[in-house]
């Protein structure tokens, strides 16, 4: 699986956030679950564990001549609704 973000971007979510979308695409490395969060553009939204706490990323699904791969978006540790969804669904 293939990552791609905007460095100066996973530097200013880092900030905010705690997180960097580095960091957050560890989330695909384990059991996480995944929903639709917007049709323009086509996102989704992955909730599972980064470093040592549930996190959540948003990410499109896009294409290249490599292939297929995830841009990564904006990350956040999770909500108590997201902590609450990943309980029930993973």
């Amino acid at each position: 699986m293939r990552f791609e973000y905007d460095a100066k971007k996973s530097q200013r979510v880092k900030r905010q956030h705690g997180i960097s979308l580095a960091e957050a695409s560890e989330i695909f490395d384990q059991t996480y679950i995944v929903d639709r969060k917007r049709d323009e553009p086509e996102q989704f939204r992955a909730i599972g564990w980064c470093r040592g706490r549930l996190c959540s990323v948003i990410f499109e699904v896009r294409h290249d001549s490599l292939g297929e791969y995830y841009h990564l978006v904006t990350a956040w540790k999770a909500t108590v609704q997201e902590e609450q969804s990943y309980a029930e669904n993973a």
